[in-house]
């Protein structure tokens, strides 16, 4: 399956996916092979997921039929670009 877009992956969605698949943050970092911490500073907006993090939950959305929009073009977070 090809992934045209991927999904800019804020503290809210972070949250939304995980309470969509009922796991608490450390089963949702055992899951991803991460560390609980790491959950939660994206949940609190400290850092946001990105390189393969990103792509690991979109992929994690998308087999657990979570419903979100994939986010077009950049986003700007405080002086820094990313695409």
């Amino acid at each position: 399956m090809a992934r045209k877009q991927k999904y800019n992956w804020d503290a809210d969605a972070v949250r939304s996916l995980r309470k969509h698949l009922k796991k608490t943050q450390a089963e949702l970092a055992e899951y991803l092979g991460m560390r609980q911490q790491t959950i939660s500073e994206w949940e609190i907006g400290i850092h946001i997921p990105c390189g393969a993090s990103v792509t690991m939950l979109t992929i994690v959305a998308e087999r657990g039929n979570f419903s979100y929009q994939p986010s077009p073009g950049n986003i700007t977070i405080g002086s820094v670009e990313r695409k």
